[in-house]
């Protein structure tokens, strides 16, 4: 099996490191979006309402989750 020298273990482990970061940005994203989503579902039952709380807190959820992954690239 060949070895790797220090330079192929640096690029092998910063690989590693980006997948790590940009898969728990996608977590964090859907988390924000699903807080936001349930919150609505709650506010409908709870106000008896139609979904306009689900479908308005959906939108600000989608923004906020966008908002949250996109301020890691900056």
């Amino acid at each position: 099996m060949p070895t790797l020298n220090e330079e192929e273990k640096k690029k092998l482990r910063k690989g590693t490191r980006n997948w790590m970061k940009y898969s728990g940005m996608a977590f964090q994203m859907i988390g924000v979006m699903l807080a936001f989503v349930f919150g609505g579902i709650y506010l409908d039952e709870w106000l008896g309402s139609s979904p306009w709380a689900t479908v308005v807190l959906s939108l600000l959820g989608v923004t906020a989750g966008l908002y949250v992954s996109l301020r890691d690239f900056i």
